[in-house]
C-alpha cells in the first residue's frame, strides 16, 4: 500500500522543499538521474525531494504486520506514516530497487563467536563510513557538530524516530545509556575504560528532545571514528529499561521482585547483558519463560532486524516494522524479512552448507586457503565466492611477558626470544601453503600501515626473514642451552616448554601446525590446543596462556585514532594481548599489578596522547611513530604474512552486493557497504 507521508503537510517541512510536483525518481547508485547528495549514495528526505522535485510517497512491507505479530509484545502496527520517521534517511540502491521477502541465512560459530558478520548487516550507529571507506556519513543521527577545541559533539536526531516497539527515540535515550547505564555502579560496577576519557567521564546531556551534547575532559578530536566503525550502539530505551530503575520509576522494586531480579544490575542486565555488544545472550537464550513473563523477549532496537528467537542452534530475526530509512521509490527498508542465523562451529560442515547452497552471505573467519575449493563449486551450490582484500591483515604471535609463572616471563620479556621465534618461521613456506602466494612476509605493529602516514611497509620488515641459525644463536646467547635430547633447558633446569591455544575465528590451524614445528627444530617443546574463540578469550583475558594468538585484522588509522587499546595491553576482550597486570599497575598508579618496563609505561602516556590530536596532524604522527617504534623495537607483536586476502560468499539469488573495498572488520565488516538494501530474488 502506497501512501503520502503525513508529515510533509507540517509548515516547517514544507519551508525546506520545493512544491510536489512528481513522483520521484527510483535512482540508483548506477544511474543517479543526475542527482547529487551531500554524503555518498544517500540523501536527507528534503534534499532528494527538492533536487528531483519531486514527493515521496511511502510503501510498506506487506508482511510487516505478520512479522510484527512474531517479535514478543510488540503492539499492533499503526500505518505506516504513523511508523517513519518525519525525516527518513532515503538510500539509494546499488543496482536496482529490490523486492521484498525471502530469508538470509548465515552461519556463526556459537553465540559471541563469529557472530559480527552477521550482526554488522542490521547494525545502526549514529555515523558510518561510506563504502569508500575515507568519509563518514549520517545514519542513526541526521547531523553534528564539533567545537573548535574537539572537546564538544554534538548529534542531531532525526525528528519522529521510533523504537522498534513504537516508543519514540529520543536524545534521552542516548543520555541514558551513558548516565545511567555506563557511569552507574548499580548498574555496571566499572565503567569501560574506553568511554573515560583520561580518568574522568564525559558529560552527556540532551538540550531538547532531537538534540545531544557531549563534552570531554580532553579533546577527543577522532572520536566520531567510533560511532562510524564500532559495534556499540550509544543508545538505549530509557522507556523500556528505566522502568526498572528506581531514579525513573517508584514502583521499581516492586517490579524487579515480580519478575525474581534480586537488584538493578540483574534487571537491566537480563536485556542488556552488562555490554554494548549486541550478540551477548539474549533473554530468549537465558531464559525464555522469564522473558515471556515480562512480555518483552528482547529490549527494542534500531536496528533493520530484531531477534524474536535464540537457542543453542542459533537465533531468528525479522524486519524491524519501525525502521528509519526508505529506498529512492519510498519503500521502507529494509528489503529482506528474516535473517536466520545458525551456530555451526565445524570449518568442513561451514564449508559443505556454503557448497550446498545452504548459505546466503558468508563473511567471518573464511579462510584463504579454502578458497579453491569452493571456487570449484560456485555452480552446485549457486552462489559466487570472491576475493576482497583486507587491510594489512596478519595473524600474529605475542608471547605473554606478565606470565604467572616467573621464570616464563622473565625468558618471554627478553626480546631476543620474539627475535629468535620471528627469525625461525619460513614465511615463504606459510605463505605459499598457508596463504596460496597470496600474502607478504610482514611483521605487525599497533596499525595497518596503509591508512596511517607514520609507519611505512620498510618498517615491518626486520626479523622476517627464515634465518634458523641466528635464531638460535640469539636463545644460545640468552642462556637457553639445549638438553642431551635437543630441548632448551629454562634457568630453573626444566625443559622450555610452550602451549599454543588458538581458535580457528582467529588463525588458521594449519598456520599453528606449521609455526609449532618450525619451533620445536629450535629446541622448544610446543604443542598446541584448538578451543573455542569463548574459550580463547576466557584464557587469555585471565593470564593463562603462553603467547596469545590471533589476527589483527588491519587494526586501521580510523581505529588507532579514537581507540587505541591495539596498542596497549591488554588490549580489548575480544582480542586479548595478555599483560594484564601492566595495565592494573598503569591503572591503579602501582597500586596493584606489576610494573611494567620504562618504554611500555610511556606507550600508555604516548597512547593516551595520541587520541587528543587529529589524525593526520604533525603532533599525531609524531605520538604515532612513537608507538610504532616501541611496540617494533620490544617486539610486541610477531606478525606473519600480511595483506592477505580473503573469501567473501553470497548466494546468487542475493543482489545489490557491492564489490568491497576492503574486508575488514576495523570498519565493522558489512556496515559500510549497506546491508540494508540488498534483497532476494524469489
Amino acid at each position: 500500500m502506497s501512501i503520502k507521508s503525513a508529515y510533509l503537510s507540517g509548515a516547517a517541512l514544507i519551508a525546506l522543499s520545493l512544491p510536489a510536483f512528481a513522483d520521484c525518481p527510483a535512482i540508483t547508485v548506477a544511474d543517479m538521474g543526475g542527482l547529487s547528495p551531500d554524503f555518498p549514495q544517500q540523501f536527507e528526505l528534503a534534499q532528494f525531494e527538492e533536487q528531483a522535485a519531486c514527493d515521496l510517497g511511502f510503501s510498506e512491507n506487506p508482511a510487516a504486520g505478520e512479522m510484527n505479530a512474531r517479535i514478543l509484545g510488540n503492539p499492533e502496527l499503526p500505518p505506516l506514516a504513523e511508523r517513519l520517521p518525519a525525516e527518513p534517511l532515503v538510500v539509494v540502491p546499488y543496482e536496482q530497487v529490490g523486492a521484498y521477502g525471502g530469508v538470509l541465512t548465515g552461519l556463526s560459530r556459537g553465540t559471541e563467536s563469529g557472530t559480527s558478520d552477521l550482526l554488522s548487516i542490521r547494525h545502526v550507529n549514529l555515523v558510518r563510513y561510506s563504502d569508500d571507506l575515507q568519509t563518514i556519513v549520517p545514519n542513526v543521527a541526521k547531523s553534528r557538530e564539533w567545537n573548535d577545541d574537539f572537546t564538544e559533539l554534538t548529534f542531531y536526531l532525526r525528528a519522529g524516530h521510533k523504537w522498534s516497539d513504537g516508543a519514540p527515540f529520543t536524545a534521552d535515550d542516548v543520555v541514558f545509556w551513558y548516565n545511567d547505564v555506563l557511569m552507574n555502579p548499580a548498574v555496571i560496577e566499572k565503567a569501560p575504560g574506553r568511554w573515560v576519557f583520561n580518568g574522568e567521564p564525559a558529560t552527556v546531556e540532551a538540550l531538547d528532545e532531537t538534540t545531544v551534547k557531549f563534552t570531554f575532559p580532553i579533546a577527543q578530536p577522532n572520536l566520531l571514528n567510533r560511532w562510524a566503525i564500532d559495534y556499540g550502539q550509544t543508545f538505549l530505551p530509557k522507556h523500556f529499561l528505566g522502568r526498572f530503575l528506581d531514579k525513573y520509576n517508584p514502583d521499581a522494586d516492586a517490579l524487579r521482585e515480580q519478575h525474581g531480579f534480586a537488584n538493578e544490575s540483574e534487571a537491566v542486565n537480563f536485556y542488556y547483558g552488562s555490554s554494548d555488544w549486541m550478540d551477548v545472550p539474549s533473554p530468549l537464550m537465558k531464559d525464555a519463560d522469564k522473558a515471556a513473563a515480562i512480555g518483552t523477549g528482547v529490549k527494542p532496537t534500531l536496528e533493520s532486524h530484531i531477534v524474536i528467537d535464540e537457542n543453542t542452534e542459533g537465533r531468528r530475526l525479522v524486519a524491524n516494522p519501525y525502521f528509519f530509512m526508505v529506498d529512492t521509490a519510498g519503500n521502507q527498508l529494509p528489503y529482506i524479512n528474516e535473517i536466520r542465523e545458525e551456530y555451526v562451529p565445524e570449518r568442513e560442515v561451514v564449508n559443505l552448507r556454503i557448497m550446498n547452497g545452504e548459505v546466503t552471505w558468508k563473511q567471518q573467519a573464511m579462510q584463504l586457503n579454502d578458497f579453491p575449493l569452493l571456487k570449484e563449486n560456485e555452480a552446485k551450490g549457486d552462489y559466487t565466492v570472491v576475493l576482497a582484500p583486507t587491510l594489512g591483515q596478519t595473524p600474529f604471535y605475542s608471547f605473554n611477558r606478565t606470565h604467572k609463572d616467573p621464570v616464563l616471563a622473565e625468558i618471554f620479556s627478553d626480546v631476543r626470544f620474539s627475535q629468535a621465534m620471528s627469525l625461525g618461521m619460513d614465511r615463504n613456506e606459510i605463505n605459499e601453503i598457508v596463504f596460496l602466494g597470496q600474502g607478504r612476509p610482514m611483521q605487525t605493529a599497533a596499525t595497518e600501515y596503509k591508512t596511517v602516514p607514520f609507519l611505512e611497509a620498510e618498517e615491518l620488515m626486520e626479523f622476517t626473514e627464515f634465518d634458523p641459525e641466528r635464531a638460535n644463536a640469539l636463545l644460545d646467547e640468552m642462556g637457553l642451552a639445549r638438553g642431551s635430547d635437543g630441548v632448551r633447558m629454562r634457568p630453573d633446569g626444566k625443559p622450555l616448554a610452550i602451549r599454543i591455544v588458538f581458535a580457528s575465528q582467529g588463525t588458521a590451524s594449519q598456520l599453528q601446525e606449521l609455526v609449532s614445528g618450525y619451533w620445536s627444530d629450535l629446541g622448544i617443546q610446543v604443542d598446541i590446543r584448538e578451543v573455542t574463540s569463548d574459550e580463547y578469550r576466557a584464557a587469555a583475558n585471565a593470564n593463562e596462556v603462553d603467547v596469545m594468538t590471533w589476527k589483527n585484522d588491519g587494526v586501521s588509522g580510523p581505529n588507532i585514532s579514537q581507540d587505541v587499546t591495539d596498542a596497549l595491553f591488554p588490549g580489548d576482550p575480544f582480542n586479548p594481548k595478555g599483560h594484564a597486570d601492566w595495565a592494573t599497575w598503569i591503572e591503579t598508579d602501582g597500586a596493584q599489578g606489576t610494573e611494567p618496563p620504562a618504554d611500555i609505561q610511556r606507550l600508555f602516556a604516548a597512547a593516551t596522547e595520541f587520541t587528543q590530536h587529529p589524525l593526520g596532524s604533525d603532533e599525531s604522527n609524531a605520538l604515532g611513530a612513537e608507538i610504532m617504534k616501541i611496540h617494533l623495537d620490544n617486539m610486541i607483536k610477531i606478525g606473519v604474512v600480511a595483506d592477505i586476502p580473503e573469501p567473501i560468499v553470497y548466494s546468487n539469488a542475493l543482489k545489490n552486493v557491492p564489490e568491497f573495498t576492503a574486508k575488514a572488520y576495523d570498519y565493522y565488516w558489512t556496515y559500510p557497504y549497506r546491508p540494508q538494501q540488498w534483497w532476494l530474488e524469489q
